[in-house]
C-alpha cells in the first residue's frame, strides 16, 4: 500500500471527483466536517473553488493524502492574510475516508499543514472540533494542539447539540516578538474597572 501527499494549485475533474467522495463519504458515516447531511458535487465543488480562491491568492493551502492513487483524505487552511491577525491561520476539513480509517492520513495531513503554514511565517493555527469527537481531539492534542475555549451546545446537527471545541497551536515568532499576552497596560488596552461603590453620586444643582 503506497500513501502519498499531493498539494495541488488548481482543481480539475478528476481531483473534484475524488475529494467529493471523500467529503461525502465521510459525513454518510457520521463524520463531523461541518455538513449536516452528506454533500453533493455542487457543494463540494463550491468549497474546492473558495480554497482554490485562497491558494491563488496566497491566504491558504490544500493537501490531498492518496492511498495507491486514489485520494482518500483532505486537509486545507485559510489565513486571514491581513490587519492584526494576518499571523493566523484556521486548519480546516481534516478528513480521511472511511476506507482508509487507521492508515494515520489524519496525522500525516495535519501535520504537513503545520509545516506548511510555519515555513509561510505565520504564528498560530488554530481548529474548530465538535466536542464529542474525541479522536479527533486526542490527534490534534497529540501533535501540540490545546483546548483555548468552547462554546456549549453551538453544533446544531438536527434536533440535537454539540460543543464547539477551539484549539491552537503556536507556530513559532519572529525573533524580538514580545508576549504581552493579556497583561495591562499598552495600547488598546482598558484601564480596570473600579468596584462599584452601591449607588449613584447626587450631581449638585443651583438654586
Amino acid at each position: 500500500m503506497e500513501i502519498d501527499l499531493i498539494r495541488p494549485d488548481e482543481p480539475d475533474e478528476h481531483l473534484r471527483a475524488g475529494v467529493h467522495e471523500v467529503l461525502h463519504d465521510v459525513v454518510a458515516a457520521g463524520g463531523a466536517i461541518g455538513y449536516p447531511n452528506p454533500p453533493d458535487r455542487t457543494a463540494t465543488d463550491a468549497w474546492l473553488d473558495s480554497v482554490f480562491d485562497d491558494v491563488t491568492r496566497g491566504r491558504g493551502g490544500l493537501v490531498l493524502a492518496r492511498v495507491d492513487g486514489v485520494i482518500s483524505g483532505t486537509a486545507a487552511w485559510h489565513g486571514e492574510g491581513m490587519g492584526v491577525f494576518a499571523g493566523c491561520a484556521e486548519l480546516r476539513r481534516v478528513t480521511a475516508h472511511p476506507r482508509a480509517r487507521g492508515l494515520g492520513l489524519g496525522a500525516l495531513l495535519v501535520a504537513d499543514v503545520i509545516a506548511t503554514t510555519r515555513a509561510a511565517g505565520l504564528e498560530l493555527l488554530t481548529l474548530g472540533v465538535r466536542g464529542n469527537n474525541r479522536n479527533a481531539i486526542g490527534l490534534y492534542e497529540s501533535l501540540g494542539f490545546r483546548e483555548w475555549g468552547r462554546l456549549p451546545n453551538s453544533v446544531a446537527v438536527g434536533d440535537t447539540r454539540f460543543d464547539s471545541v477551539r484549539m491552537y497551536l503556536p507556530l513559532g515568532y519572529p525573533e524580538g516578538t514580545v508576549l504581552h499576552g493579556s497583561a495591562e497596560g499598552g495600547n488598546g488596552s482598558s484601564p480596570r474597572r473600579r468596584a462599584s461603590t452601591g449607588g449613584l453620586r447626587a450631581r449638585g444643582t443651583r438654586s
